[in-house]
C-alpha cells in the first residue's frame, strides 16, 4: 500500500494512536485492527507492527492514553476548585464528564482483558496510583485524621461512587442531568466528614 502521508522519525507512533482513537470513537473496539489503523493513518499495513506487537498491545496503549487524559481532566478540575468538598465534587464531575464524552475510551480503560486487575502495564500502574493519590489528597484535606486502611477505603468508596454513576449514565440507566443530583447527594454525605 502506498502512502499519501509521510512521517518524520518518531511521529508514526502518535499518529497511529490518534488514528486508533478515531476508529474507537466511530466504530468502537470492534472496529480496531492494525490494518484499519494503518489505513486510517495512511501508512502501509505493516507499519503498525513497528510500534505494536499485536492488536492487544495497541488496545493497551490506547487505554493508557485515555487513563492519562482522564487523570489530567481530574487534575485540572482539582486545581481550579476551592479546597475541601468543592474539590471532591469538581473531581467527580470531571470524571463523569470524561466518561460521557469519551465512552469508548473510558470503557477501554476499565476493560479487565486490557487492564488486567492486579497486573496493570508499567505505564498504567503509575496512572492508577496517581488517580488514587489525587483522591487521597482531597480526602485528607477534608479530614486530616484519615490514614492507612481508612484512607484507602475512603478513596475506594469515592472512586466507586463516581465510576458507578458514570457507568450508569453512559449505559443510559441514569440521565446525564442526574449527575448533578447524584453528586449533590454525595456531597451531603461528605458533609458528615469534618473538614480540617
Amino acid at each position: 500500500m502506498s502512502t499519501s502521508t509521510t512521517y518524520h522519525h518518531g511521529d508514526l507512533g502518535p499518529a497511529l494512536l490518534a488514528a486508533a482513537d478515531e476508529l474507537l470513537v466511530s466504530g468502537g473496539v470492534g472496529a480496531l485492527s492494525l490494518r484499519e489503523v494503518a489505513r486510517r493513518a495512511g501508512v502501509s499495513h505493516n507499519a503498525p507492527y513497528h510500534h505494536f506487537a499485536d492488536r492487544k498491545a495497541l488496545l493497551k496503549r490506547l487505554s493508557e492514553r485515555h487513563m492519562g487524559q482522564l487523570l489530567d481532566a481530574q487534575r485540572r478540575a482539582y486545581e481550579a476548585a476551592p479546597a475541601g468538598s468543592a474539590s471532591l465534587r469538581a473531581i467527580a464531575e470531571a470524571y463523569l464528564d470524561y466518561a460521557v464524552t469519551h465512552p469508548q475510551g473510558f470503557a477501554l480503560v476499565f476493560d479487565p482483558e486490557i487492564c488486567v486487575p492486579g497486573s496493570p502495564t508499567p505505564t498504567m500502574a503509575p496512572l492508577i496510583r496517581a488517580n488514587e493519590d489525587l483522591l487521597a489528597d482531597v480526602l485528607t484535606t477534608m479530614d486530616p485524621s484519615l490514614r492507612g486502611t481508612e484512607l484507602e477505603a475512603a478513596v475506594a468508596a469515592v472512586w466507586s461512587f463516581a465510576h458507578g454513576m458514570a457507568t450508569l449514565v453512559v449505559a443510559g440507566h441514569l440521565p446525564r442531568e442526574g449527575m448533578a443530583s447524584g453528586l449533590a447527594a454525595l456531597m451531603s454525605l461528605a458533609r458528615t466528614v469534618p473538614e480540617g
